[in-house]
């Protein structure tokens, strides 16, 4: 397996110094090349279960394999590229400076360049180079930071709910965009979402977590043709599957703040 986590647990504490369990024994594993969704309720640690991968979040215990090597830190080699639900590109560079940027040390200028025009063409922002982000819509300000990660050539593309601040419209499109991608690039893709319908249109298997502490409640494969639109009935079918374990789960959290209320 490319991507190995075995029985990861994460902990904080909380301000009265109480541990707090955030993932509970996550276990899952990853092939190389698959587009692997996580998708949950809030609070369910499916962030801090991405952070974990990316080496930006310690666990606590258990362990995570990238290719075999433990992932104690951010990218060895810049084997793991992040996008995040904000974009967060410098103001004060223009979009082909933004996505040189991390690579400055690795290449020359003119390489560095040719690979942000390579990039910035696949996101359909070939045209924009010069354009500040102050300029640019909030869809194609997450496409400049999807170029960015793509241009440090990482194997495995770690995404952080990177549509979710965008209308249905431009998430639309983007959906389709990232898909093209994903299949002239074939990266590995651990993305995470809320959003049902996106999982499905995305992803090879969708993990479903629930909260309370983070645990995975199931691994769904999608095993359907794209694209995807001219399937709609069967993605119904996954939708509403994945819904029964949903459900489930918030009727939990809701029995839990009510015996907490009566019980205060």
């Amino acid at each position: 397996m490319f991507i190995q986590i075995n029985h990861l647990n994460k902990q904080y504490l909380d301000k009265n110094g109480q541990p707090t369990e955030v993932l509970k024994d996550i276990n899952l594993e990853i092939d190389k090349g698959e587009f692997v969704s996580i998708l949950g309720p809030s609070g369910c640690g499916k962030s801090t279960l991405l952070s974990i991968v990316a080496g930006l979040t310690g666990l606590t215990s258990g362990e995570v394999l990238v290719d075999g090597r433990q992932v104690r830190k951010p990218g060895k080699d810049r084997d793991r590229g992040m996008v995040f639900q904000q974009a967060a590109l410098f103001p004060w560079l223009n979009v082909r400076d933004n996505v040189t940027f991390p690579l400055k040390k690795e290449m020359s200028k003119k390489e560095a360049r040719a690979q942000a025009a390579k990039y910035l063409h696949m996101v359909q922002l070939g045209n924009y180079q010069d354009h500040y982000p102050h300029e640019l819509s909030g869809g194609m300000q997450q496409r400049v930071a999807i170029a960015r990660a793509l241009s440090m050539n990482p194997e495995i593309l770690l995404m952080d709910e990177p549509f979710g601040a965008l209308d249905e419209q431009t998430r639309s499109r983007l959906h389709h965009q990232l898909e093209t991608i994903w299949m002239e690039t074939k990266k590995t893709v651990l993305f995470v979402t809320h959003s049902i319908s996106e999982s499905i249109k995305l992803s090879d298997r969708i993990i479903v977590m629930g909260t309370r502490p983070g645990t995975i409640l199931a691994d769904i494969k999608v095993d359907l043709p794209r694209p995807r639109d001219a399937h709609k009935e069967d993605m119904v079918k996954i939708e509403e599957h994945i819904m029964s374990y949903l459900k489930k789960e918030i009727d939990k959290v809701i029995s839990e703040e009510l015996a907490y209320e009566h019980n205060s």
